[in-house]
């Protein structure tokens, strides 16, 4: 165990302890007395003291000191019982402090490192154990307390748990406390007078990796856009590292994945994760993915047993799976045994007498007239209450049909499924999309009874009798197999099983084996008559899905007979338009046709609408939908295998994207777009055995077949054509029908014949070479790998954006990048603590790239505080949201990246006349509106008590005429109108005032104050006198006529009449007693052109950079600060500031 260091002198102890070993820094030390056979006398008295002495005062045999060079004082940090005790502790000390200590120059900071991590350990050890005691215990609560006082996040924050661990910067550690939380991973630390905070967002991060380095074994590496991060020294890494896994995974797929991903149901709310929630969701993760079960599928207990296995004559040891719907084994040698029990299929369970031979044993009956032992089980009491509980649950939610009638296939599974889905069922009178004679029409309605391989044999030159020889003695070795494993479901599945498959199934028994591989003829059996009702709700429905299926019908293996006439088209139309109708979240993708196609050639039309949900609801997940990041997924697992087995072809392909793009067919496929399809479907039948593994395997098997010539390829297009020819001359030797080739592949002049490969040869490679793969291992890499993806569809979506935006601004590129991650830190730091439903209405992945990343009202007005020159104090938040009222076009409530940058562009960049335009719009409809708070009643009197004369002194002395300038500015700026461009509204009295408002709060603190009040009085001033001329004289049409038409003489002009001198022009006014008082925009530009303090203070030249700098410092606790007001409005009212 740690102890907390405390000084001793060594001098006073050498008589009692012996040094075992010696490094540096640290001594290990044996009590003298113990461990020795032929103990001197000074040994036995020391081991007679420790005896007689009681269990309290007694001292451990085993020690480890600290020791600084130079010094007699020294420190005990650990003691051990036993020799392998203190042996662990002295192999992490040197495994992850003894290289750390040499980067320290000062003595004193070595032992206070050590000691600070020793303190920090023993912390640690202690939580655990309380963990272990209580839901919350008290050290969690304290780690709580400073989590929240460190970070100042808000309540909705959760902490998940923490460590204690070091922060590398640079070749420097620093020690401190590691917070997992649900949206960040945190760090603090105190050393040396030194404090460090860091605060990463797990949709920051974009790499989360173990690495090992010269100095540490192993650490862990978070990788974000600008940084990399090494924690290090942490008391179990492993499980460190799973929960760090766990937690970004399931935040970036909520937050940058939610097209489809769905969580767990303990996980819908962030705010109630806890770590034990994350632990039992990777169990879950691998237990579906190992079993291959549907995502339904709730792991229950997990339990330590023996299956008597009766083909061995013994019992296997292993782990028995319990979910909701399954009870499953699996043998701790990976391979051997194991065993999917659907509940449904199980007839009874039982406890058996425990014997010494036999403990606590129980007994599953299944229909099929089998019985599982399973023995050793812990606490079987409890698991068989829990079983018989969930197994009569099951039967009521889905009574069991089943025919025990003789069939065809009685000798491959009995009993046989009863499905309403009969030859002679009908679903009634339905138009088909395709015109069709009203024979084929009715036919094309009924689903096959059959397979369409049997129905429509391929043409070609027979087969040799060798060759039907072989399938037959294939189908006896499976029926021997039957014989001694099982037929159904739950047959025991070993290697011998897989051996089986890697030779090719034969074809008469395809389909069944792709139902019991796959288990989809669990879902078929427990839903009778719910293929047959899709069928009756899609077909004749007409929508874009349909219209994309009916394209592609004829393209799916058109070189097959079964799908050169209507027959085959209308089973494949109505599996693919049922599933779509099933799952509108994928409805139809491309290369769902392909697959479609040779499952109806295998399996009964019914059977393989269930073997496509299978494939691609749980075997081949997120493969079918909008971004198919499932496939890009695998495809970079893929990668990385091919850096690990394949190193040379790696290094010759720097780039392997080349190989990622061509392989993508691969996966989508499963090779059968790219492969003779009497090959290919050898292929599928590793898939439904094996998984993905087999795809990954076979990959590897062809790119090391092909590696010598890929390596002397000189560019992409040569390798593409390596691989093509490669792929299309696979042949199956076993076939029993005329090869068929893929249209797909692509095919060489080269009149050389080109060596066939066998794909039974190529298949048994993969395994022999490749298959090492566990499933636990391919799930590690795709979570490690989903993060690289979805960041990199992030990046693609960001420069798209930018690229977008960058030419209609004058903001460099390098703000606009700053800009773009506060705009989607912004929407996201709504996203972490707010309810999850608002979440798909502002980040849709299937949008355009600029519109994928909106923010609402609130979020606009906290960016625009951050960001924004006019600051106007309190006004600041009015300004805001009438700007997002002006911005918000469509009225969605809802603002993009795009108009975001263009209003502040003008801010920044504008011209004068640009940025008094986007004040002006700000203090008209819609911007302001009658509900504005700030809004007031229009006034009666002037702004000013007094008029002001319209002639005034220049500084030299001469007067200045300002009726001859505004005439002359208005007159320039109604010529260089554009004639295009729509006439802004005028502004009315009300409007003017908010507007004049805003102009006086934005001149507040600036160096310039004085001089711009002065001369913003004047501009004021002079405009409520052109308002109330114009009030006095004339309608509004007929001042509009007055800017558009020819310019009047200053006689004539009535707007710059001199107060109390009536108008020339009487005809200016007609019929008009008062109008309504306003002033244009033209009107208000003029005069403000007049005074240079105001000219100098919009044209001046600003930076963006550092409110870049203070917004990116600021925006969490803006967002806290908010979030708090809301939770405390009490507050708020009673503290005005």
């Amino acid at each position: 165990m740690w102890l907390k260091p405390e000084e001793v002198l060594l001098k006073n102890a050498l008589k009692l302890w012996v040094t075992q070993k010696s490094s540096c820094y640290f001594v290990l030390q044996r009590r003298r007395g113990h461990g020795e056979g032929g103990a001197r006398l000074s040994g036995r008295l020391v081991g007679a003291l420790d005896a007689v002495l009681d269990s309290n005062a007694r001292v451990a045999p085993f020690r480890i000191l600290l020791q600084v060079p130079g010094s007699q004082v020294y420190s005990p940090i650990a003691s051990g019982a036993t020799l392998e005790e203190i042996n662990q502790h002295w192999d992490w000390l040197e495994q992850n402090l003894l290289h750390t200590l040499s980067v320290f120059d000062n003595k004193d900071d070595i032992a206070s490192f050590v000691k600070g991590k020793v303190k920090a350990l023993i912390a640690e050890e202690t939580s655990s154990r309380l963990a272990e005691q209580e839901e919350e215990p008290e050290k969690f609560r304290e780690a709580l307390v400073k989590f929240a006082a460190r970070f100042n996040f808000p309540e909705a924050e959760k902490l998940v748990t923490y460590y204690s661990c070091c922060c590398w910067k640079g070749r420097v550690p620093r020690q401190g406390w590691l917070y997992l939380s649900i949206n960040h991973l945190c760090f603090y630390s105190f050393f040396l007078g030194k404090e460090l905070k860091l605060v990463v967002p797990w949709v920051d991060v974009q790499k989360l990796e173990r690495t090992s380095s010269v100095f540490l074994t192993d650490t862990i590496r978070i990788t974000t856009q600008n940084k990399e991060r090494d924690f290090s020294m942490f008391l179990n890494l492993d499980e460190v590292f799973r929960v760090m896994e766990q937690l970004a995974d399931v935040t970036l797929r909520r937050l940058l994945d939610n097209e489809v991903f769905d969580l767990d149901p303990d996980l819908q709310e962030p705010s109630q994760i806890t770590k034990r929630d994350l632990e039992a969701r990777a169990q879950n993760e691998f237990f579906r993915a190992f079993f291959r079960l549907p995502r339904r599928e709730k792991l229950r207990a997990v339990v330590d047993c023996a299956l008597w296995t009766p083909f061995s004559r013994c019992h296997t040891a292993g782990r028995m799976f319990a979910s909701d719907s399954y009870v499953c084994f699996a043998s701790r040698e990976d391979g051997r045994c194991t065993v999917v029990l659907p509940l449904r299929e199980v007839v009874s369970i039982e406890k058996m007498e425990d014997t010494s031979l036999l403990p606590n044993p129980i007994i599953v009956s299944i229909r099929s007239k089998m019985a599982f032992q399973f023995i050793e089980l812990r606490d079987r009491e409890g698991l068989v209450e829990s079983l018989l509980a969930r197994l009569k649950q099951v039967h009521a939610d889905h009574p069991v049909h089943y025919d025990t009638s003789t069939s065809d296939d009685g000798d491959m599974m009995t009993p046989v499924f009863y499905s309403s889905m009969c030859g002679d069922h009908r679903f009634g009178d339905l138009e088909m999309v395709s015109p069709q004679s009203s024979e084929e029409n009715e036919k094309s309605l009924l689903p096959r009874p059959e397979p369409l391989t049997p129905v429509f044999p391929q043409s070609g030159s027979p087969r040799p009798d060798s060759r039907l020889s072989r399938e037959q003695i294939k189908i006896s070795l499976w029926n021997d197999h039957f014989a001694e494993y099982g037929r159904t479901v739950c047959m025991f599945r070993t290697e011998k099983i897989r051996k089986l498959v890697a030779m090719g199934i034969p074809e008469a028994l395809r389909g069944r084996l792709w139902l019991l591989f796959s288990d989809a003829v669990t879902d078929l059996a427990s839903h009778p008559g719910y293929y047959g009702k899709l069928v009756e709700e899609s077909l004749g429905q007409c929508c874009l899905v349909t219209e994309e299926i009916e394209r592609d019908l004829h393209r799916s293996l058109p070189e097959h007979p079964a799908f050169q006439n209507e027959t085959g088209i209308a089973a494949l139309r109505r599996v693919l338009t049922a599933y779509a109708h099933r799952n509108p979240r994928i409805g139809y993708c491309q290369s769902m046709n392909i697959l479609t196609s040779v499952l109806l050639l295998y399996a009964k039309e019914e059977e393989a609408f269930w073997l496509l949900v299978a494939v691609c609801e749980r075997m081949l997940p997120d493969y079918f939908n909008h971004r198919v990041i499932g496939a890009q997924v695998d495809q970079s697992v893929f990668e990385e295998l091919i850096r690990e087995h394949l190193p040379e072809l790696a290094e010759h392909m720097n780039d392997l994207s080349a190989l990622a793009s061509v392989s993508l067919s691969w996966f989508l496929t499963l090779f059968l777009s790219i492969m003779p399809l009497e090959s290919a479907v050898n292929v599928v039948d590793c898939f439904f055995y094996d998984g993905i593994k087999a795809i990954f395997q076979l990959g590897l098997a062809v790119l090391e077949a092909t590696a010598e010539e890929l390596c002397s390829s000189k560019d992409d297009g040569q390798a593409l054509m390596i691989l093509s020819r490669f792929l299309d001359h696979i042949k199956n030797e076993d076939s029993p029908g005329p090869p068929i080739g893929s249209h797909h592949a692509f095919f060489s002049d080269d009149q050389e014949p080109y060596p066939v490969t066998d794909i039974a040869d190529l298949i048994r490679d993969s395994y022999e070479k490749f298959g090492d793969q566990s499933v636990e291992q391919i799930e590690h890499l795709r979570c490690k790998h989903r993060i690289r993806v979805l960041q990199g569809h992030e990046d693609t979506t960001r420069q798209n954006v930018l690229r977008v935006v960058i030419p209609e601004v004058l903001l460099s590129p390098e703000d606009l990048e700053e800009l773009y991650d506060l705009f989607k830190r912004e929407h996201m730091l709504s996203c972490y603590w707010a309810q999850p439903g608002p979440v798909a209405l502002r980040h849709d992945p299937s949008r355009p790239y600029a519109e994928q990343y909106r923010i609402d009202a609130q979020q606009f007005t906290r960016l625009f505080l951050l960001l924004s020159p006019w600051t106007c104090g309190a006004h600041t938040e009015i300004l805001a949201e009438r700007t997002f009222r002006l911005l918000d076009d469509n009225m969605d409530q809802l603002l993009e990246f795009r108009a975001f940058v263009s209003c502040l562009d003008i801010m920044y960049n504008g011209e004068m006349n640009e940025k008094i335009k986007l004040l002006y719009r700000l203090h008209i409809p819609p911007a302001l509106t009658e509900n504005d708070r700030d809004s007031q009643s229009p006034l009666k009197n002037p702004l000013l008590p007094a008029p002001r004369p319209l002639v005034l002194g220049s500084p030299n002395g001469d007067p200045v005429d300002y009726q001859k300038q505004l005439k002359q500015m208005i007159r320039d700026l109604a010529k260089d109108k554009d004639k295009t461009e729509k006439e802004l509204p005028k502004m009315s009295q009300r409007e003017f005032i908010q507007f004049c408002k805003t102009l006086y709060s934005m001149f507040h603190e600036d160096p310039e104050e004085n001089n711009l009040y002065q001369a913003i009085a004047t501009v004021t001033t002079l405009l409520l006198q052109i308002g109330e001329v114009g009030q006095r004289g004339s309608s509004s049409q007929e001042c509009a006529e007055e800017l558009q038409g020819p310019a009047p003489s200053p006689e004539q002009d009535s707007v710059f009449v001199e107060p109390g001198k009536p108008a020339q022009d009487a005809r200016a006014f007609p019929n008009v007693a008062e109008g309504v008082w306003t002033v244009s925009l033209e009107h208000i530009l003029a005069s403000l052109l007049t005074e240079q303090s105001l000219v100098n203070f919009f044209e001046k030249p600003l930076d963006i950079k550092s409110k870049l700098e203070n917004a990116k410092i600021n925006q969490y606790g803006l967002k806290t600060l908010e979030m708090s007001r809301q939770s405390q409005p009490e507050l708020k009212l009673s503290n005005p500031q």
